[in-house]
């Protein structure tokens, strides 16, 4: 199970930051549980010859 304490702040256009709010609630997930999402495929993507956890590979749950 992640732990989800740490916080990480990032800088976005406004519009952009926008337009992302509103494509997310039209899929009805927050703006949070699109970047988790986006976050573990990149590190999965990228991870290159790291070992990871099995809770990191195996796919996420609906609900996040």
């Amino acid at each position: 199970m992640e732990n989800r304490t740490a916080r990480l702040t990032i800088l976005v256009d406004p519009r952009k930051k926008k337009i992302f709010e509103e494509i997310c609630a039209e899929q009805d997930l927050t703006p949070s549980q699109v970047v988790r999402r986006l976050i573990r495929q990149y590190i999965i993507e990228h991870a290159g010859e790291r070992e990871l956890p099995e809770w990191l590979k195996a796919a996420p749950r609906v609900a996040e």
